[in-house]
């Protein structure tokens, strides 16, 4: 709901609001937060007698000072001194923008941006508008999401000046609050290693950062959160932030002389500029903001519910995913049809319902040096070519995807040979490769028509079902030929993506795209507006997965998160852990398996079926159940716990996992989360399997006779047998699971083992089932 009564602006969610009043050409934030009764008199900052050295903005009301306001929008060189959302030069040159406001509407509905991904389903949106002395204006756009409890912004500049202007910094959005002692949490990492939780105590001064990658990059995700620093997974006052943005971005907190707050985030200024012509506009990427009073969780699961209602879309949205079988850590580029047919063979048999050709497919891709851009099918791998291959795997009652990088060239090929200049090169100096790549130039809109006219060909060649999206590399030697400032061109190439992916999308609107970029290098809700799907890491190690999938789920649902099962040791940290666990924490996701299935034992074989046939009964529960967060790895070391729980609250699932393990040490009561506590719950533990080779010459205690645990044997038998875990059952009402904690059965501690003991060595892990009893 938004009100505009008197000087007052009102705007409400189901829990919060977001105030703002009317102070002469200024308009003062008075409180973003909880829903109050708002009374302007009762909020405004006070200024009688103003603050030494003080720049006096308007002395007509008393001796009023820009830099002691929560603004939203600041007048640009008047004396407020913090760094402000909005820098531009006028046609004289001066830098100088007194940006008064005109006046205030709203209009039924979402606003978003043109030419750019935005949220859709939006109450009502409110258009504030600006005006400098030259007479360009600045619109504030904000949409209303009340069942979830967003509100996105978001700045449209517009030159109604006689001369060109120059826009130097735009953010989507700058937000004062009226008080410091924050903390601020990013989202960091590298490539194998996204979205790792960072903390930072918010004292006087400015701390930024971003990506000035081309992409939102693995190195610091949009999405942020500012906390009270007391705020736990269950209580306090959270702030979370986001950008429906895929490109080059930037975000910072700066804590001013005089006890406010000051965020922003928008495009990324560093070497950002756009002239303006008369008549011309610019607007931002939109942003999104939340607020809840119910600690880390509660905003999460503002955010997940507005990705899964306002972001994704199209006919996957809400729709369960299948699990799938990626050829890639099988096969890498050596394969050919037999190969791919004896994996889906196999896949078939365990339940898999998708079969996803990874890379190397076309031209001469037969490493990575080569061929990437000619889409054209390698027979010599696949004699009957792709629709020869999709029919085959059809028949096996199976689904066919294939995996693309369309952005991307090699030097070594067809297309780079023919069309050099559609590469991205700085004129006169030999260009950078990563991955033995280049990058396709998409501000210009001939390799935008060709880049959809070569997707949209490959998919019309086979019956496909899925297409894994991939992009390798970020953006460097930045030049464009097609612009006449080149200070456009991160943006203008993020606009170009968004172009080729809206026609694809359209034109393809039953397959399902999953988002990829080296893994987790592109994970953002822009990318999820045209995909419903980003492929969270390549790294697939279970226990770097419990971090990974930890820090994504702040920002982003289970529902968006590609999540796979691969061989040990693990091709990414060399990491071995138990068969189990990697299933369990990717259980909690959309569900893949990444490894030969040729070559696993039988035993294994009888593990994934069973594996696959759990997933499947709980599939909508995994996938769209509300997720919390019970224990964070960043938090408890060694130690995470999530769980997912029905919208009605009679089932649950809840993860307990562990890196190393402490010896000879009590584990404290399971507490959970998101319970009815007046409901009584049936608590099973899933049957799960563990290799016999994990107790090493331990063995020995339990057998009649003496085995060598090394030996071919237990090898042997190990291919065939795998020891049963513990089974825990209780009945429990939803108050003492969340409020006491489950005590369960002991680990193995070294002082002896029972059918009764829950064997759980390094990176372990359970899964339990909570269901309602009468």
């Amino acid at each position: 709901m938004i009100r505009i009564e008197d000087n007052v602006i009102a705007l409400e969610t189901e829990h919060t609001g977001y105030y703002m009043y009317q102070r002469g050409a200024l308009m003062e934030n008075l409180h973003y937060g909880r829903k109050i009764h708002v009374d302007a008199e009762a909020m405004r900052e006070k200024m009688d007698t103003g603050y030494g050295t003080d720049v006096v903005y308007d002395k007509e009301e008393n001796p009023l000072s820009l830099l002691h306001l929560c603004l939203e929008l600041s007048p640009q060189g008047k004396g407020d001194f913090r760094q402000g959302a909005l820098e531009l030069s006028n046609g004289n040159g001066s830098m100088v923008n007194d940006f008064r406001f005109l006046s205030a509407e709203k209009q039924e509905g979402s606003m978003p941006p043109k030419g750019m991904p935005g949220a859709y389903g939006g109450e009502e949106t409110l258009l504030l508008h600006f005006e400098n002395t030259y007479g360009v204006q600045a619109t504030l756009y904000y949409t209303v999401y009340p069942d979830c409890d967003v509100i996105t912004r978001r700045m449209e500049i517009c030159n109604q000046s006689k001369e060109q202007i120059v826009i130097h910094r735009c953010m989507s959005y700058q937000l004062d609050l009226p008080r410091t002692g924050y903390e601020l949490t990013t989202f960091t990492g590298a490539w194998a290693r996204e979205r790792h939780e960072t903390k930072v105590s918010l004292e006087t001064g400015t701390h930024a950062f971003g990506s000035r990658t081309g992409v939102s990059s693995h190195y610091c995700n949009p999405f942020f959160m500012v906390t009270e620093k007391s705020a736990t997974q269950q209580s306090g006052n959270v702030y979370g932030f986001n950008l429906s943005y895929s490109g080059s971005h930037c975000g910072q907190v700066e804590c001013g002389p005089y006890s406010k707050t000051r965020i922003q985030a928008g495009i990324q200024a560093d070497g950002f500029a756009w002239t303006l012509q008369p008549e011309e506009s610019f607007s931002t990427p939109e942003a999104v903001l939340t607020f809840s009073h119910e600690g880390k969780n509660g905003m999460s699961i503002h955010m997940h519910r507005f990705v899964q209602e306002h972001i994704v879309r199209g006919v996957w949205k809400k729709k369960e995913r299948p699990v799938l079988l990626n050829n890639w850590e099988a096969t890498y580029f050596d394969f050919k049809e037999s190969k791919l047919l004896k994996l889906a063979k196999e896949a078939r048999k365990l339940g898999i319902e998708l079969f996803v050709l990874d890379d190397g497919w076309f031209g001469e891709r037969n490493d990575d040096t080569r061929g990437l851009g000619d889409y054209m099918v390698n027979t010599k791998k696949l004699p009957d070519g792709l629709s020869g291959l999709a029919k085959k795997i059809h028949a096996m009652g199976l689904d066919f995807g294939l995996w693309m990088e369309p952005e991307m060239v090699n030097p070594d090929s067809e297309l780079y040979r023919a069309h050099p200049d559609w590469a991205v090169l700085s004129p006169g100096i030999a260009p950078s490769l990563g991955r033995n790549q280049l990058v396709l130039d998409l501000c210009r809109t001939e390799v935008q028509d060709y880049m959809i006219q070569q997707v949209n060909r490959t998919l019309a060649s086979a019956d496909l079902q899925y297409v894994k999206w991939d992009m390798n590399r970020p953006l460097t030697d930045c030049f464009s030929p097609a612009l006449c400032e080149q200070g456009r061109f991160a943006h203008a190439w993020t606009l170009g993506l968004y172009r080729v992916l809206n026609e694809i999308v359209e034109a393809n609107p039953k397959v399902l795209f999953e988002g990829c970029a080296a893994g987790g290098n592109r994970f953002d809700l822009g990318m999820l507006s045209f995909m419903p799907q980003i492929w969270t890491s390549d790294d697939t190690d279970a226990y770097e997965r419990m971090k990974i999938q930890t820090g994504t789920s702040y920002g982003y649902p289970q529902s968006v998160m590609g999540c796979h099962v691969s061989a040990v040791p693990n091709h990414q940290t060399t990491r071995t852990t138990p068969i189990e666990t990697r299933f369990d924490v990717a259980a909690f996701g959309l569900l893949g398996y990444e490894l030969d299935l040729t070559q696993v034992s039988s035993a294994e074989r009888k593990v994934i079926a069973a594996q696959i046939a759990f997933y499947k009964t709980y599939r909508k529960l995994f996938q769209y159940g509300t997720f919390y967060r019970m224990q964070s790895p960043f938090e408890q070391q060694e130690q995470c716990a999530w769980a997912v729980v029905s919208e009605d609250k009679k089932q649950a699932l809840v993860l307990e996992a562990m890196g190393q393990l402490q010896p000879n040490s009590e584990t404290e009561p399971f507490r959970m989360m998101g319970l009815d506590p007046k409901q009584k719950y049936r608590i099973t533990s899933r049957e799960q399997m563990i290799d016999i080779r994990c107790v090493g010459s331990l063995i020995n205690q339990v057998l009649p006779v003496k085995v060598d645990s090394a030996g071919i044997l237990v090898h042997v038998a190990a291919d065939h047998y795998m020891l049963p875990c513990e089974k825990e059952e209780y009945t429990a009402y939803g108050d003492l699971l969340m409020e006491a904690g489950l005590q369960q059965k002991q680990r193995f501690m070294g002082t002896g083992y029972n059918e009764h003991t829950r064997m759980m060595p390094d990176y372990s892990a359970r899964i339990y089932v909570l269901e309602t009893v009468d």
